[in-house]
């Protein structure tokens, strides 16, 4: 029997998620380029900065207390907002589909 099979890992999460989402809005809505903004594209940012950020995993409310201190982490906020501004670049500079296909909502 699976490990998931036997416990509840539904109260899991990754606080960097919600702080990812939220800085790559407020970057994205300061570019007035051509960027592709396709789920596939907004996909592939948000995976490269989950990717390079240091996770904020917490299961229980006391383990929230203990992201929120970090959230409020200046140098986190730093790598945060790099590393978005990186995956945006990257990203727009190499999409994973044809420009002719990439529709900008």
């Amino acid at each position: 029997m699976a490990l998931t099979d036997r416990y509840d890992f539904e109260h899991l999460k990754n606080e960097a998620e919600a702080l990812v989402f939220n800085e790559l809005e407020k970057q994205l809505a300061e570019r007035r380029d051509g960027l592709c903004r396709c789920n596939e594209c907004l996909g592939d940012m948000a995976a490269m900065v989950l990717n390079t950020v240091k996770p904020l995993y917490r299961f229980s409310l006391l383990g929230a207390l203990y992201a929120s201190e970090a959230i409020n982490d200046e140098a986190y906020a730093r790598s945060l907002r790099d590393a978005v501004a990186d995956a945006i670049e990257k990203v727009s500079a190499n999409p994973s589909h044809p420009p002719q296909e990439a529709p900008f909502p």
